[in-house]
């Protein structure tokens, strides 16, 4: 059998932003109708690790039926390398034979498709008409939200960036968005509710594992939240876990999944002055459909290399 390797660069190459989140909304509208399946991610952290190693499978049923994992290794001192906090790779399955047909490079998979969601999510959420962005987070998933942003909203968004290596806080940019996006490594809160304008929408990125959080307790409280899965947001959010374990929310908190607003099932934001806030924890689902449109485009392109396996 053959089996198709593609490079980062050829991810890059072919995984534009436009597609990637007409894909991702595909993919989480099709995941609220149970036609996908995916378990909670499974996480190595060994003791005294600076990192750890997630896990995360997929399956689609059907005529076109598919296994994907995606093996990911979030080393957070990367960038101080000049590398991606995020080294992996996404395996494709044939639904039907179990073959192994793709070797995807995971890095900007991750990046594109997970700045996608938080656009799929802007789009869906946001309060008409927003024209201000506020990136707390300057690295790669920072550079791809502003990307992804710009592609919803229009270029002629206002885009203003803050790191840690700005020095001060991110509350000056915070203030004046209408919508902010968190990316950062941090297990502690970046911004606080009293920051936030009336009817800003949040898309909080960072935090995908149940010690770090972007988000304090009031700031969830505060807001009409959403998840990209409930049982991902009850098992893995930071965010979601300290608020409930400090008493400010509780499970009826989630309103909805950002599938069940694309569906119609949810009417999503109902205020112009609402606090609306996405938790993207990251799906194996999204790296499926992200892998398969990589492929495909590939395979059109004549890109990648194919190895006998």
């Amino acid at each position: 059998m053959s089996l198709l390797v593609l490079s980062a660069d050829e991810v890059e190459r072919l995984l534009t932003m436009d597609a990637c989140i007409e894909a991702m909304a595909e993919v989480l509208a099709a995941l609220v109708r149970d036609e996908l399946y995916q378990p909670l991610r499974f996480v190595v952290k060994p003791p005294g690790a600076a990192g750890l190693m997630g896990f995360m499978p997929a399956h689609r049923g059907g005529e076109r039926a598919a296994y994907s994992l995606k093996e990911i290794v979030v080393t957070p001192d990367n960038p101080t390398r000049g590398l991606d906090a995020h080294q992996g790779a996404v395996l494709l399955h044939d639904g039907r034979t179990g073959e192994l047909t793709a070797l995807v490079n995971a890095s900007p998979i991750t990046a594109i498709r997970t700045g996608a969601v938080s656009a799929v999510a802007t789009r869906a959420l946001a309060r008409p008409g927003a024209r201000s962005v506020a990136i707390v987070g300057t690295g790669v998933q920072g550079k791809a939200h502003e990307q992804a942003l710009c592609a919803v909203l229009g270029e002629d968004v206002e885009v203003r960036s803050w790191s840690r290596s700005s020095g001060g806080s991110p509350e000056e940019i915070v203030r004046e968005a209408d919508v902010v996006c968190t990316c950062t490594n941090s297990s502690e809160p970046v911004l606080s509710l009293a920051w936030l304008k009336p009817g800003a929408h949040v898309n909080a990125v960072g935090s995908s594992v149940p010690w770090a959080r972007e988000l304090d307790a009031e700031t969830m409280a505060a807001g009409s939240l959403f998840a990209d899965k409930r049982e991902s947001t009850l098992n893995e959010s930071g965010e979601y876990r300290t608020a409930v374990e400090e008493g400010a929310i509780g499970p009826e908190h989630i309103l909805a999944e950002l599938g069940e607003v694309l569906i119609g099932a949810h009417p999503g934001r109902t205020r112009d002055d609402e606090l609306t806030i996405f938790v993207s924890l990251g799906l194996a689902v999204e790296d499926l459909a992200a892998a398969e449109l990589v492929v495909a485009r590939a395979r059109e392109q004549g890109l990648g290399v194919e190895v006998d396996f």
